[in-house]
């Protein structure tokens, strides 16, 4: 089944990965080119080399994976005759039909062989896969790949309508697999071409639920047992690494830090503004005055209130601005803020303040370090991924009971 050697051969099928979406098989030619938007390949070149190699363009601006081939690769990037079985499909009823090394299958409705290249494989050289197509151009392209993967000496294929002509063989198979528009027209067929000595499997993949109706309709007429409808739906996840989010302690004492530095900040630009903005006024562009002159009120020009007016030290009057308690008065050599929440000296107000916010006991610097020192590095976060494959089709699952020999009789009134 395809190569098995180490390093590609001229003649052997690869799958050349793309991306996570774009493969594409190639039968290696030597002579030939493989070109596409990652670049230009010559087939010569990737004789020799292992398998699963990266492979870069002649142009330097891309490059390519070279894979050996599998049944799930083969389903990913083979070409499209019919619709095709995908993973989820093909490993549930590969599971439930019970199929191993050594079974003897029977497939109605070739395709474009997805399902089978994933039989083939799962019965082995002793096993045997009878493959069935109703159509002819099909039949001739499958036979041609199967014979080209390895694979003629483990399937036989035939051109045929088995709903009308049947099955080529009798008493033989242990499971079989329709894949057919109308099942239900091949059930007599498929339950002479079951085995009679053990019991057998039967799976109908019906895209319809009409279909699947008149399909288990004829299932309980032929005497088959057991019968279920199952619908495989693909739920892809996405893994991802990344950072903790911090925790709740850590946020709060980050809190603090801000409103720390915010506080020291506006400390700061009181007392600058304090200490160098009414030095200019008093030593700068208004005039040179005593540190002990005050600011004296005088009497209201015309229009204007009393209260609202201050004298300069200049001998100017202005508008008094609303200060409130923020008035700020020079007074001998001492500067004083009529600030109620302010202390004298907000250096000391800030290490007052921050020494009351960052004090933590032995225990607690202790646990802190404890809790850093568990969190991971790294966590892994899981979601649906957005392109998620829904229904595609149902799938029917009966049993076929082995016949009594003649003459033995059951006693149903006996307990079991």
């Amino acid at each position: 089944m395809w190569s098995k050697a180490r390093e590609i051969n001229a003649g052997d099928t690869v799958i050349l990965w793309l991306t996570r979406e774009a493969l594409q098989p190639l039968t290696i030619e030597p002579g030939k080119e493989f070109n596409s938007k990652f670049g230009s390949y010559r087939h010569s070149d990737l004789v020799g080399i292992p398998y699963g190699s990266k492979i870069g363009s002649r142009t330097g601006k891309g490059f390519i994976h070279v894979l050996r081939p599998t049944p799930e690769l083969w389903t990913m990037a083979l070409p499209h005759r019919t619709q095709i079985l995908y993973l989820a499909d093909i490993a549930f009823v590969t599971s439930h039909l019970n199929i191993k090394n050594g079974s003897r299958v029977i497939e109605a409705g070739t395709g474009s062989g997805s399902f089978s290249h994933s039989v083939m494989r799962t019965i082995g050289s002793s096993g045997h896969l009878w493959s069935y197509e109703f159509h002819e151009t099909r039949a001739n392209k499958a036979r041609q790949e199967f014979l080209q993967h390895g694979l003629s000496d483990r399937v036989t294929l035939s051109h045929r309508n088995v709903c009308k002509d049947g099955f080529t063989v009798t008493d033989t198979a242990d499971a079989l697999f329709l894949d057919l528009p109308a099942p239900w027209d091949a059930i007599e067929h498929a339950k002479k071409s079951l085995r009679k000595d053990q019991i057998s499997r039967i799976c109908c993949f019906s895209p319809c639920m009409e279909q699947v109706l008149r399909t288990v309709s004829a299932l309980n007429e032929a005497g088959f047992t057991d019968i279920t409808m199952f619908e495989t739906l693909l739920r892809p996840y996405d893994i991802q690494q990344t950072t903790p989010l911090p925790t709740v302690a850590d946020v709060s004492h980050k809190l603090k830090q801000s409103e720390i530095r915010r506080e020291e900040k506006r400390q700061k630009q009181i007392a600058s503004g304090h200490r160098g903005g009414n030095l200019n006024t008093v030593n700068g562009t208004h005039g040179s005055v005593s540190l002990g002159e005050k600011r004296k009120r005088t009497t209201a020009s015309e229009g204007e209130d009393e209260d609202m007016l201050v004298e300069e030290p200049s001998g100017e009057k202005r508008a008094k601005t609303e200060e409130g308690d923020n008035t700020m008065a020079v007074e001998g050599s001492q500067v004083s803020l009529n600030l109620q929440d302010v202390p004298m000296d907000s250096t000391d107000a800030t290490s007052l303040m921050k020494a009351e916010d960052m004090e933590q006991t032995p225990d607690e610097e202790k646990n802190s370090k404890e809790e850093k020192s568990l969190q991971p590095a790294k966590i892994n976060l899981s979601k649906v991924m957005p392109e998620v494959r829904g229904h595609t089709s149902y799938l029917t699952f009966a049993c076929l009971l082995p016949t009594l020999p003649a003459g033995v009789a059951v006693d149903v009134t006996q307990e079991v």
